[in-house]
């Protein structure tokens, strides 16, 4: 059987998104144990002029949610990005992958050449066809804040290791 853009992105972005949630789960238990307000992580920054870690997990739901619907032609829900604590994170990566498990299995297939015109910074757009932009945006970019994400927890001190970002709570169960 053929890869389609179905099976190379939902499936993608539903296990690394699960696998985020089951880092914040950690990271809440690692705050539990070590006595101090797990909220304190929503903050977190690598570096000044980085975004925090609250801004990782909401773009990396929202680069699975708006690149699924950019190139399915669905409408993708919107979020308040207000969030500002660990419960309020894992509750928007439960809103987008219960959204994602709407997305009919077959909505991306017959879409690799579509023109896809989406936000690049501000002011700025790119176009690009939905199989490149799936593959060379949409996908790296999850990867890129769900790596972040984990990063920052893991110099925080929360135990997390290989296993928990790419088989996360299915791995360890």
């Amino acid at each position: 059987m053929p890869i389609t853009l179905t099976s190379a992105a939902l499936p993608v972005f539903k296990t690394a998104l699960a696998n985020l949630a089951h880092c914040l789960s950690k990271a809440e238990a690692n705050a539990h144990m070590r006595q101090f307000n797990p909220d304190v992580f929503v903050g977190l920054r690598l570096a000044p002029d980085m975004l925090p870690f609250a801004s990782q997990v909401r773009i990396a739901c929202d680069a699975a949610k708006n690149g699924t619907a950019r190139v399915s032609g669905l409408a993708a829900p919107k979020f308040a990005d207000d969030e500002t604590t660990l419960a309020q994170l894992q509750e928007r990566i439960a809103k987008t992958l219960a959204w994602l498990d709407t997305v009919p299995a077959d909505a991306f297939d017959g879409r690799e050449e579509q023109d896809i015109t989406f936000p690049v910074g501000k002011e700025a757009t790119r176009t690009m066809k939905g199989e490149a932009y799936l593959k060379h945006w949409a996908i790296p970019n999850v990867y890129f804040h769900v790596t972040t994400a984990y990063a920052l927890l893991r110099h925080n001190g929360v135990d997390l290791g290989k296993a928990d970002y790419l088989a996360g709570a299915q791995a360890l169960a």
